[in-house]
């Protein structure tokens, strides 16, 4: 989901740091990334590994007549004697050899490239042609600089660090970036929103970072250790050190019980901690320091049950990289790492030690690239892993093939169903299925999930839904309403919404306008009249009315609903309101209300 790029308003899509820039003989580009990757191309917009090259060493800079800044490095134009460039803050061109300078990237004492500018190459063929690069990525010019072009929308350089929250109602995934300033990460956050189609955006809310960071520059300071990763839950406080010592609290900090994990350890990246009990807890280690004359095998992840009184070895078969992120679902005892070698899983019981669990590769990541975090969503369904370089990614969590779901097709949701709405089981390849002496339609299936729809037959306050698959027969309590809406989203949080007067898809390029109409596909609204047969798409003529009373509202203030009818897709109710003319522009948070009942929320975005 998402791509490697963010939009900072530069000349280009910027990405992570880039430090070095060079013309290979052949004339293909090869750049080094901060990460100390070597990546090159030849058509500037496709980037591949590079093995075999040598990075040159930095060349003297060329005699100048003098410099446009104290710090400025100076890059001579092969071919063109009199031509030579140079970068600090700013990127400047002279044609006499440096007795004047021309700002080529200044604008309002910001620099179009960014202000963390690293390296320039000038290509030996074309003097005109130049490459900068820095802490916002790549960026070309075929004019000497008079205009610019970012070559980091394909460019796998993004540096992503930790995912700090998943798409939920209107928001979508916001990440922690990292890079390196005078030798310590810096540490930032983007977001993709929901309808994103184009790159990151810088995240205005930070809070939740810089307040990780003061906690622990205040409990390194406390505990006189260095402290590298914390979570808490009440009051209970673990602290994970550098060295690979382990600091516990129950008491809100009063009392602490410190673990060291030994000459196998390395740094403490992250913790997990049980919702429903936080003295079970999991942590997990980066790569330790090695000792050729140590024959102890590296501890990767420990796990407690007391609070942190005692943390119990759960590496087993591991590959020996760095582990950086952690998430578990107590209830199928799913546990998964992200390591640099990719996401690993297994199966264990969280609440009693002495387990030797075996990890199985979680395969579909980009092969080679480390993962640097993993989450579950609140729901336990979908897996999410951020993956350096590349961005962020989701699946259907792998242990729902032991423990299917059933959930709303909507946003996959557990939520009660209503006559007529589509349903979701994951995790199983559904053959057939009936409630009571009622036939369940399915509409599509496979071996990660299936799609129902319930009989708009189906009486009562509950239902039991009787499930063939090939693993056998299961049976799934489901509580049923009236009405139980949910407005369809895709896997990102972004809403199907449509203009009502040309049909194409809202979303953050194409928003909708004051006084337009915005039509909502949903499900889970109940019956309508006249009845119809459930199964069957609704007719594109004279469709069936909902039943239920249908309210919709934008940033929680009500708007009119024009219509609420089934539409031409099985399971599928449109819903169509006016935008009204007096609204706050931007983006705004929209939902609907059926027989008392509130959808999920979602973001649309409006402009005059």
């Amino acid at each position: 989901m998402g791509n490697a790029a963010i939009d900072r308003s530069l000349a280009g899509l910027a990405t992570g740091p880039v430090n070095r820039a060079w013309y290979s003989n052949s004339g293909a580009l090869l750049i080094q990334t901060e990460s100390g990757s070597v990546l090159g191309t030849t058509d500037f917009e496709n980037w591949r590994p590079v093995t075999t090259a040598a990075v040159p060493q930095a060349q003297p800079d060329p005699a100048a007549v003098h410099l446009p800044e104290s710090i400025a490095r100076v890059r001579a134009a092969p071919g063109a004697p009199a031509t030579a460039y140079a970068f600090g803050k700013f990127v400047y061109r002279s044609e006499n050899g440096g007795a004047s300078w021309d700002n080529l990237t200044a604008f309002r004492n910001s620099s179009i490239l960014g202000d963390d500018v690293r390296d320039l190459a000038v290509s030996p063929s074309n003097p005109d042609e130049i490459v900068v690069t820095g802490g916002s990525g790549v960026f070309r010019s075929l004019d000497g600089g008079k205009t610019w072009s970012g070559l980091n929308q394909s460019l796998p350089n993004l540096p992503a660090m930790r995912l700090l929250t998943l798409p939920e109602g209107d928001r979508g995934v916001r990440l922690a970036l990292a890079q390196l300033s005078d030798g310590r990460p810096v540490w930032n956050a983007v977001e993709w929103e929901p309808g994103q189609k184009l790159a990151w955006h810088d995240a205005l809310d930070t809070a939740d970072i810089a307040a990780e960071f003061q906690q622990r520059q205040t409990y390194s300071t406390q505990r006189g250790i260095g402290v590298n990763a914390i979570a808490r839950a009440g009051d209970t406080i673990y602290l994970g050190a550098r060295d690979g010592q382990i600091l516990a609290s129950n008491d809100d900090g009063a009392i602490w019980t410190t673990f060291p994990l030994g000459q196998a350890a390395g740094a403490i990246e992250r913790f997990w901690i049980d919702p429903s009990d936080a003295r079970t807890a999991v942590a997990v280690l980066g790569m330790r320091q090695r000792d050729p004359s140590s024959p102890l095998p590296s501890v990767h992840v420990v796990h407690s049950i007391d609070g942190g009184l005692h943390w119990d070895q759960m590496t087993g078969n591991l590959p020996d990289v760095g582990v950086r992120g952690v998430t578990a679902d107590p209830a199928t005892g799913a546990l998964y790492v992200a390591t640099d070698h990719g996401v690993f899983m297994t199966y264990t019981d969280l609440r009693v030690l002495g387990a030797n669990p075996q990890w199985t590769p979680v395969a579909g990541l980009p092969p080679g690239a480390p993962v640097l975090d993993v989450k579950l969503d609140a729901q336990g369904n979908q897996l999410w892993a951020a993956v350096y370089g590349y961005g962020v990614y989701s699946t259907l969590a792998p242990h729902r093939a032991r423990d299917p779901r059933v959930v709303s097709t909507a946003d996959l949701v557990a939520r009660a169903a209503s006559p007529g709405s589509l349903i979701s089981v994951l995790g199983a390849r559904v053959q057939s299925a009936r409630a009571g002496d009622l036939q369940v339609p399915v509409l599509t299936s496979n071996d990660t999930e299936s799609q129902l729809q319930i009989p708009f037959e189906a009486r009562g306050d509950s239902l039991s839904l009787a499930v063939e698959s090939p693993n056998g027969r299961m049976m799934m309590p489901m509580q049923l309403e009236a009405a139980a809406p949910g407005i369809l989203v895709e896997r990102d949080g972004s809403p199907i919404l449509l203009d009502g007067e040309s049909g194409v898809i809202l979303d953050a390029m194409n928003p909708a306008h004051s006084r337009g109409r915005i039509q909502i596909l949903a499900t889970g609204l109940g019956r309508v009249n006249p009845d119809w047969p459930t199964g069957l798409a609704g007719p594109l003529e004279n469709p069936p009315q909902v039943v239920a009373p249908v309210k919709a509202y934008l940033d929680r203030q009500p708007v009119d609903v024009i219509r609420a009818e089934l539409a031409p897709f099985i399971g599928y109710y449109m819903i169509e309101i006016e935008v009204p003319s007096i609204v706050n522009y931007g983006p705004a948070e929209l939902y609907l209300e059926a027989a008392g009942k509130s959808s999920n929320r979602v973001r649309v975005y409006i402009q005059p």
